[in-house]
């Protein structure tokens, strides 16, 4: 199959999930392309393009990281393709890593991955259902209640400070939109900057204000989910235990966190059968979902991730299944000779 990866930027990509996909599709002998949000090219009456970059056949590339450096070197090639040489589009930006002078970046990867499912390419995840959970945290919101910790989301300071009185003084506050633990905050009793820290919070858009979990302490779980269904092989499930770092209270990596394995629990189970029929019906082929204990704290369709921290735990590398699944569905496209809808087909098992 032909599979194009859409990133941030191909320049700036690090080594993580999405290279580790790469390397794989690229083991298992498909044409295997990577694109940032900048490189799609619309004109009337021509079908819609894209500036691709790969890595020539030639160069054997044996870990993710030997890829990537290929991938970002002189040795890589460019190459404008249209739609309709791509079987797969796999949208894997993360908008929330945009800084303010790419702010046209944010939902152009989504924007245009709808057009290429127009076209007839096959789009991980679903184009349309991305576009509805753009904002996670708010399309987090939609799950049943009984699985969520208790929250509000506002811009208004008097709200959070009712909020605040509610829950016994003791909340965490974090921006609706943003990623990997920034600007995240503990506020108890003894806080004494809350005015300052809801000024800069409502300075970057609504706030969420969120019961605090005193499991939280212990870390969360990252669980990563296919087709609605916790990734698994020999055996082992695709989670990962985020340990907080010291003094710290979020347990996301790039806040010190550190991971270690985890058990496929029955509240895990539990969460994941209420949450998986939305995910599946939406369209939403791979997700992560953050669980403390036994409350679902958040949920990433944008860009899960985590599978780079699998080895030193001692997981096995999913990457293989990820693929294989994606195989699948371009088999199936082709068996129903396009009749089976892009929303459908991107969780079909």
């Amino acid at each position: 199959m032909k599979i194009c990866f859409v990133v941030n930027n191909v320049e700036s990509e690090t080594c993580g999930t999405t290279v580790y996909l790469m390397q794989e599709a690229r083991k298992r002998n498909h044409e295997v392309y990577a694109m940032g949000v900048g490189d799609f090219y619309f004109a009337q009456d021509e079908a819609l393009s894209i500036y691709s970059t790969y890595v020539p056949k030639n160069l054997e590339s044996k870990t993710p990281k030997e890829y990537l450096e290929y991938l970002q070197s002189s040795k890589a090639k460019k190459k404008k393709l249209t739609a309709s040489h791509l079987d797969v589009l796999f949208i894997r930006n993360n908008p929330t890593e945009e800084g303010s002078s790419r702010q046209w970046a944010e939902q152009a990867g989504i924007a245009f991955g709808r057009m290429m499912q127009q076209e007839g390419v096959l789009v991980l995840n679903d184009a349309y259902a991305l576009s509805n959970a753009f904002i996670d945290k708010l399309y987090f919101e939609e799950l049943p209640a009984g699985i969520k910790p208790d929250s509000i989301i506002t811009r208004k300071k008097e709200d959070v400070m009712e909020f605040f009185e509610s829950h016994n003084k003791k909340m965490v506050l974090k921006p609706l939109e943003g990623s990997g633990g920034r600007d995240v905050y503990l506020i108890d009793k003894n806080e004494k900057n809350l005015n300052q820290i809801i000024e800069n919070l409502s300075a970057q858009g609504y706030i969420i204000a969120q019961q605090y979990l005193p499991a939280a302490k212990e870390g969360d779980v990252r669980v990563l989910l296919l087709n609605g269904r916790v990734m698994e092989k020999d055996g082992k499930f695709g989670i990962i235990k985020r340990v907080t770092g010291e003094g710290e209270f979020r347990s996301n990596f790039n806040q010190g966190g550190t991971g270690d394995k985890s058990p496929l629990t029955e509240d895990m189970k539990k969460i994941i059968s209420i949450a998986a029929p939305k995910l599946i019906r939406d369209g939403l082929f791979f997700v992560g979902l953050d669980i403390v204990k036994d409350k679902l704290i958040e949920i990433n369709v944008l860009s899960p991730g985590g599978m780079d921290y699998f080895e030193e735990i001692g997981l096995p590398d999913f990457s293989d299944i990820v693929i294989k699944a994606i195989e699948k569905k371009v088999e199936y496209k082709k068996l129903y000779n396009g009749n089976i809808s892009n929303q459908v087909l991107a969780t079909m098992e």
